[in-house]
């Protein structure tokens, strides 16, 4: 018999809620507010059936271009061949949430400007730029008051 291929096809985990998140949708799902140009993922709920989007979608991250009164228009893109295509995708709002991928972003900037303030007000040049952490600075050990410990494995015994 041959397998089917359907729009829900081989989702049986991917839609599935995880363990201890089923039941009722929260009420803080339904209060979110979302603004055109903000930045959502998209994960859809499987309870909820209506607005789903494509399984190709599911952990895809996009902006809302459109906002109504039970659902935002996301702008996604698709790789077809060798080329980006911009996809509009029409979700409930219970299939999305707010993405978190600039919070590490904007909290940098801030803190840089922050540091750019302090360094102006004090006269002194500062380096804000992110640096690749260094290796270990290299030591001598010394053995004199030190002795080198041999360690060996402890036999198995049997305890019966």
């Amino acid at each position: 018999m041959p397998h089917s291929f359907g729009l829900r096809a081989r989702t049986r985990h991917l839609f599935s809620r995880a363990f201890r998140t089923k039941g009722p949708t929260h009420m803080s799902t339904y209060l979110a507010t979302y603004k055109v140009g903000d930045i959502v993922d998209i994960k859809a709920n499987g309870s909820i059936h209506k607005g789903m989007p494509h399984k190709y979608y599911h952990g895809k991250t996009g902006v809302v271009y459109n906002v109504t009164k039970s659902s935002v228009g996301v702008i996604c893109y698709k790789v077809v061949g060798h080329r980006y295509l911009e996809k509009r995708v029409n979700l409930r709002i219970e299939h999305v949430r707010k993405s978190k991928c600039r919070e590490n972003f904007v909290k940098r900037v801030k803190e840089n400007a922050r540091l750019k303030v302090e360094a102006k007000s004090k006269g002194v040049s500062i380096d804000v730029r992110r640096k690749p952490i260094a290796p270990k600075i290299a030591r001598y050990i010394r053995t004199n008051e030190n002795a080198p410990i041999t360690i060996n494995p402890v036999p198995y015994e049997a305890m019966v």
